[in-house]
């Protein structure tokens, strides 16, 4: 049984401050649980339910600890209105110092707060092998409740960098390609790329920041064949890397 304690923090790790003070976070839902229990973060709790134990019980880490609780725990310690499956406390995972190859393929993304876009970002990087996102300080918080659950797990697998866009981008304009997405940009059909440099998205209403965009050595963008003000930033995202990996073999 969820103790009122164990519940009320696990209800505090919703909140920023609170994920940032015990340097922990929260994963629901059977997918993303079964991830996270293949990775590599430590785990404070894991809290499953009998149907998930009976159906999964294969696939758990030898010496897992665990304990089995209701449906009804699930949904009154977690965000999920419904969760017959799994819920997990994990630690925040320190990364090391980002570190890019030339002829690797990067995703920065400035100012994107949306944590369902954020997620999908995430969950569209790992699809095509892109290990690494860099954001800018105000972009949605990687361990958002809401992020987590848009990666469909693939939140164990993409490092996401949070750090001064501007700053990082300038320190790469001679060594990398830096391409921003822009209305203003040329046409990615009319362009042979390879799968390599930096890619650069921006805020969902207001594109690429000018101190961002100052440290861009290629507008791109999508072109438009209809009459759609915008597009998405994660479907955006989806189809700008997709022109970046179309000539690789997977």
């Amino acid at each position: 049984m969820l103790s009122k304690a164990v519940v009320k923090y696990i209800k505090s790790l919703q909140i920023k401050k609170y994920r940032k003070q015990h340097q922990a976070f929260v994963v629901e839902g059977a997918k993303s649980v079964l991830e996270l229990l293949q990775a590599d973060f430590e785990l404070e709790y894991v809290f499953i339910t009998e149907p998930f134990y009976r159906q999964h019980t294969s696939s758990l880490p030898q010496g897992l600890a665990f304990d089995v609780v209701t449906e009804e725990e699930l949904v009154k310690a977690g965000s999920f209105s419904s969760n017959n499956a799994a819920l997990a406390v994990a630690r925040i995972r320190q990364l090391p110092p980002l570190q890019i190859k030339k002829e690797e393929l990067v995703i920065a993304l400035d100012d994107v707060r949306d944590p369902g876009n954020l997620g999908t970002i995430i969950r569209i990087a790992d699809w095509y092998g892109i290990k690494s996102i860099v954001c800018s300080e105000t972009c949605a918080d990687f361990y958002n409740l809401k992020v987590i659950s848009a990666t469909m797990g693939s939140f164990t697998r993409v490092n996401v960098h949070y750090l001064n866009l501007a700053e990082w981008l300038q320190q790469h304009t001679k060594e990398f390609s830096i391409y921003g997405a822009s209305l203003a940009g040329e046409s990615l059909h009319a362009m042979a790329l390879k799968p390599e440099g930096i890619v650069v998205l921006g805020n969902e209403a207001n594109g690429i920041r000018p101190e961002i965009a100052a440290q861009v050595n290629q507008l791109i963008k999508i072109p438009s064949f209809g009459e759609a003000e915008s597009l998405n930033v994660a479907t955006a995202t989806a189809i700008i890397i997709d022109n970046f990996r179309r000539h690789t073999q997977p």
